[in-house]
């Protein structure tokens, strides 16, 4: 009995944190048909300290409906997003260095989870268009006037693709909503403080 105890132990670490598994990803991502987007390279932040954004993000896919939380961290060499069940159980740390995207993901996220969309959509969320702009192979990313005190779009053949709702002019500081009606998708972002 008492060499089971081990084996046992074991056992019941890998079923509370379930499984996971590591890959690497494409840098580059198709967002529409038309338009394929490379990740840009990092944000550069006048004061090299490290940015760090607490959020619960929730996610609508046609009739299916989400909800996790994440902490995005930028620094001068890395982009990390940490996303955990509501729950606080570990789903993906996917981390870009500017040359690539690694993710590290929990086997219940199945094969169908791509961590490089999620950073294109934290990028067309946070980054300047102009910086944002030169990495999409068509379409543009603009502001346009609305009822909220920031909105963007991801313009493609003089259409929005994306549109991206601001309750700030400030993104950081920003409940988001963004809408990829072609995709189905629905994601509403809100700052935990």
């Amino acid at each position: 009995m008492r060499q089971l105890m081990p084996v046992i132990g074991i056992l019941l670490v890998m079923l509370t944190t379930g499984c996971s598994h590591q890959l690497q990803r494409q840098t580059c991502v198709k967002l529409t048909p038309e338009v394929n987007y490379c990740l840009a390279p990092l944000l550069q932040n006048s004061s090299n300290s490290e940015q760090v954004l607490s959020q619960k993000i929730s996610f609508t896919h046609g009739e299916k409906h989400h909800e996790l939380l994440t902490e995005l961290a930028l620094d001068t060499s890395e982009m990390t997003l940490v996303g955990l069940a509501p729950i606080g159980q570990p789903l993906f740390t996917v981390t870009y260095n500017g040359d690539e995207v690694l993710s590290q993901q929990n086997v219940l996220m199945g094969e169908d989870f791509k961590a490089e969309y999620l950073m294109a959509i934290m990028q067309l969320i946070y980054w300047p268009h102009e910086q944002v702009n030169g990495y999409l192979n068509q379409g543009e990313m603009i502001d346009f006037d609305c009822q909220q005190p920031r909105c963007s779009a991801l313009m493609v053949n003089k259409k929005h693709a994306i549109t991206i709702d601001y309750s700030d002019v400030n993104p950081w500081k920003s409940n988001v909503s963004l809408h990829f009606p072609a995709a189905n998708i629905t994601l509403v972002i809100t700052p935990l403080l």
